[in-house]
Parts: C-alpha cells; sequence; structure tokens
C-alpha cells in the first residue's frame, strides 16, 4: 500500500544519504577537502569511471525528471529532491519518490 512505500522509500532515503557520506567522510578526515585527490581517486581505474560517469548521468536524468514532474504535478516541494543531490542520486531519488508517495496518499509532504 502507499503509507508501505512511504516507509520504504524513507528507509531507501536514509541508507542514502548514510552509506555515500560514510567513506566519503572518512576521505574528508584522512585527506581534507584535497579536490584533486578525490578526482584522481574518483577516476583512478576504469572500473571506477565507469561508476563514476554512471552516477552523473544518473543524476542529470534524475534532475531532468524531477523538474518535469514537479511542472506537471504543480508540487515546487520536489525541488527538494534536486538539492539531495549534493548528498546524492542514492538519497535524491527515494527522497524524491517519498515526496510524490506522500502527496498520492494525501499526506502533506
Amino acid at each position: 500500500t502507499g503509507d508501505e512505500m512511504v516507509k520504504v522509500y524513507a528507509l531507501l532515503s536514509l541508507l542514502g544519504a548514510l552509506l555515500p557520506l560514510i567513506p566519503f567522510g572518512l576521505f574528508l578526515v584522512a585527506h581534507g577537502f584535497d579536490v584533486g585527490l578525490f578526482f584522481d581517486e574518483l577516476f583512478y581505474s576504469h572500473i571506477s569511471t565507469f561508476f563514476a560517469f554512471d552516477v552523473i548521468v544518473s543524476a542529470l536524468v534524475f534532475i531532468a525528471f524531477a523538474v518535469s514532474e514537479s511542472l506537471k504535478a504543480g508540487k515546487a516541494w520536489m525541488m527538494w529532491s534536486v538539492l539531495g543531490l549534493v548528498i546524492g542520486v542514492s538519497f535524491a531519488l527515494p527522497l524524491f519518490l517519498l515526496f510524490r508517495e506522500m502527496a498520492a496518499n494525501g499526506k502533506a509532504a
């Protein structure tokens, strides 16, 4: 049901924020905000580059989708999901779906 999906999306939003931020936090503790090293490590190998580009393209697709859906639904609060990309697409997408599910269930979001 809708209430169950609200719980699922809320849990996935939490996981989507925590799981990526833990290794990022460890990087910051070890190296500070070293942007050069960050990008060196991000694109260190073919595999890490694959994942980096996959996430970057997914984030761009999500932005287009969230903006389009927000404008169609007339729900400006859905735009907050795009700001969730500051944390990452793994947080922003379930957050967007959470807002949308809550609106469909008639609950204020």
